[in-house]
């Protein structure tokens, strides 16, 4: 159990949430530094709640690919996407990790060191009061309990109902459908995305980016009921069902935001650390365990997670671009037309952007040729406000 303010024996770090950013911190300091004293408080009954966590093989290096391997559940060699006027198999392997494998591993990596049940009201650097009123000490505390309001940061969603199911017959399929735009746009740029983990069985996710942080949840799984039956496939059971609401970066004051949220440290979407157009926190998540744990300083910790998110920002200003350009410029109806024309380039260029290492040809390549959002509007999302 995490130490109480009466305990002298207050571990090294203690982490305020279970989730994926937290969790593969802990994963990563059970490897590098074992003779550090790593806690977990968490106000769910389970670690990483409901959710499939998925990346392209090419956003990790190697080594990371090799620790986090006992989290991937699934690997598929390639993956396809599909929009009105084209479609492509990629030759990139994508992976997945879900909830339950996540729970397992890192319940095996920390034992005893996990409290679940148990919401915190509030975090400072080295203390979290838990809301029956008792106060957990640590020499530094991180907090990654999701994403929370931010006035200071300007953004977009991209939104999704998810259902695993069991169909009645063999879907067919034997690599997962990244996008398929093939679908009534129903205002906004919508695709289904389809992992195929095994013979008869899905998960569909109908996924959504609009402007507002909404979720029916109803509408969004009948839109993916329709899917499967548009496609022919019979849902004989839904096994679970996982939704989720993930922020589409357009431009802030990353340093306002992490001044707002106080002077404890922060991880995942608190952070800001995130793929700014697709969402995806797992290759941030890996990084900042790899930094965090390769010089882990508890005095320092506010100070080199405020730093790495602060240069993770400042570096991923092109992508911000292309998001404002996406909600912002391009017709609501249209938007997809973006994205068709993105997946038409190379695909080393392809991988480079979700893993947010696009280098200047890459940039030039996406920003030439005819526009798919009309120029005016276009140049009007140039600058970047710094503040929203």
């Amino acid at each position: 159990m995490p130490a109480d303010a009466s305990d002298t024996s207050a571990p090294d770090l203690l982490l305020v949430g279970g989730g994926l950013a937290n969790g593969l911190l802990a994963l990563r300091l059970s490897h590098v530094r074992p003779d550090l004293d790593v806690r977990i408080v968490e106000a769910a009954p389970a670690l990483g709640g409901v959710h499939t966590w998925s990346f392209f093989e090419s956003d990790l290096t190697q080594a990371q690919r090799a620790w986090i391997a006992p989290l991937v559940v699934h690997r598929w060699p390639t993956y396809s996407v599909g929009f009105p006027r084209f479609e492509r198999e990629l030759s990139t392997p994508y992976c997945s990790v879900t909830a339950e494998r996540f729970a397992a591993v890192l319940s095996a990596a920390l034992p005893g060191k996990i409290t679940l049940g148990t919401p915190v009201v509030s975090v400072s650097p080295k203390e979290a009061v838990l809301e029956d009123g008792r106060r957990l000490q640590a020499r530094a505390v991180i907090d990654g309990r999701g994403p929370t309001a931010t006035p200071d940061l300007a953004l977009g969603f991209q939104k999704f109902v998810g259902l695993e199911v069991r169909l009645a017959a063999p879907h067919g399929l034997t690599a997962p459908i990244v996008m398929d735009a093939r679908v009534d746009q129903a205002g906004g740029y919508r695709f289904l995305y389809t992992l195929p983990f095994d013979a008869r069985t899905l998960l569909i996710e109908d996924t959504r980016y609009t402007d507002g942080a909404e979720l029916d949840h109803d509408v969004f799984r009948q839109g993916v009921l329709d899917y499967a039956a548009g496609r022919g496939w019979v849902i004989e059971d839904v096994l679970r069902e996982e939704e989720g609401v993930l922020p589409v970066a357009l431009d802030g004051d990353i340093g306002a935001h992490l001044t707002r949220m106080g002077a404890t440290a922060l991880s995942g979407l608190r952070a800001g650390l995130f793929h700014p157009t697709t969402g995806y926190s797992l290759p941030d998540a890996v990084r900042l365990a790899d930094s965090l744990a390769n010089d882990f300083q508890a005095a320092t910790l506010v100070a080199d997670i405020r730093r790495h998110a602060t240069d993770v920002w400042a570096g991923r200003g092109f992508y911000r671009l292309l998001n404002r350009m996406l909600f912002r410029a391009a017709r609501p109806e249209e938007r997809y037309r973006v994205l068709e024309r993105f997946y038409r380039l190379p695909q080393p260029l392809i991988e480079r952007f979700y893993a947010a290492d696009s280098t200047l040809g890459d940039k030039v390549r996406v920003l030439s040729g005819k526009p798919a959002v009309p120029i005016g509007a276009a140049l009007a999302c140039l600058v970047e406000k710094g503040r929203a």
